[in-house]
């Protein structure tokens, strides 16, 4: 009976830790909206471009920069890192 008592209190406590709510989290929400605001920049950009191959280069980068954006917000979550948001601010 303790051991299921000792096994419940620790599945609790691995459940709290990753429901999140730490400073990687609310980094990982930042780089995430910053890139989507570049990303949504550029975007607005290839729309008013008169060439066709402009357009497309700038989709191409607005997608890199959701890409790249998404990737370093997993990193900063999956590492518990919250500096990873200062790194993809410069990277911005």
């Amino acid at each position: 009976m303790k051991f299921v008592i000792k096994a419940a209190a620790a599945a609790g406590l691995l459940a709290l830790g990753a429901c999140g709510g730490n400073a990687d989290d609310k980094a990982a929400e930042n780089i995430e909206a910053a890139a989507d605001n570049r990303a949504d920049v550029l975007d607005a950009q290839a729309d008013n471009a008169q060439n066709g191959q402009v357009e497309d280069a700038l989709e191409d980068q607005a997608d890199a920069v959701r890409d790249n954006g998404h990737d370093l917000a997993d990193k900063a979550d999956d590492n518990d890192d919250a500096r990873v948001e200062q790194q993809a601010a410069n990277q911005m």
